[in-house]
């Protein structure tokens, strides 16, 4: 008996197996590689913040802290700082799209204070990390934010922004809060930061005038 030979099933010409031409299945991938509602319901992330950075009114880095690798040298940091200050230093917008990166901002005197996220963050997030950010310093140095006062108190401005964001995690939108966890910093460790913050100095000088001295008639 003759053994029957297996064949290679036919297709139609020009159709690829599993049905559908190449070039069909390819131009489905790459629609649905573009699909708007992937994009709008990516995964949501703890990590809202790559980048914070304050530049003087030249763009020059004053303080820069940096939560991911997108850019992992200190060239590349400030060749994009540099790119985001031509940008936005002649603007009177609070919000920047540059490099497929979202960036709020504000200026102060000779001081412009920057927050990063990806494209798809939340842009009120953002903003509320500014506006946390440049209260905090505000109050911290008794509303002269400008460059002197900042480079005089760099410590609690590094500071301030840790309280404010962990490795690109938000911690804290309250600027009160930031404060009242900057003075506990400083006071319960003063030798591992060499200052404290005014508001302590301040409301420790208030606490003795106003405390009548012992003995006294």
């Amino acid at each position: 008996m003759q053994r029957a030979e297996a064949r290679p099933r036919q297709h139609p010409e020009g159709a690829a197996p599993g049905g559908g031409s190449g070039g069909e299945r390819a131009a489905a991938a790459a629609a649905g590689a573009m699909d708007p509602t992937r994009l709008l319901f990516q995964e949501p992330s703890l990590y809202t913040v790559k980048a914070i950075f304050i530049l003087d009114n030249d763009g020059r880095r004053l303080l820069a802290k940096y939560y991911d690798d997108t850019f992992p040298s200190t060239k590349e940091q400030k060749t994009f700082e540099r790119s985001v200050f031509n940008k936005t230093h002649k603007t009177d917008s609070e919000i920047a799209f540059l490099e497929g990166l979202t960036i709020v901002y504000k200026s102060s005197i000779d001081l412009f204070f920057y927050v990063v996220g990806s494209s798809q963050e939340n842009e009120l997030m953002l903003m509320a990390v500014l506006t946390c950010l440049f209260d905090s310093l505000n109050h911290m140095l008794r509303k002269n934010v400008e460059k002197r006062s900042l480079l005089d108190n760099l410590d609690g401005a590094f500071l301030v922004v840790d309280e404010i964001v962990d490795g690109g995690v938000i911690l804290e939108s309250d600027p009160q809060q930031v404060i009242q966890k900057v003075n506990f910093r400083t006071v319960s460790e003063p030798a591992a930061y060499g200052f404290v913050l005014f508001d302590y100095i301040a409301s420790n000088s208030e606490q003795s005038e106003s405390t009548p001295a012992r003995g006294g008639k």
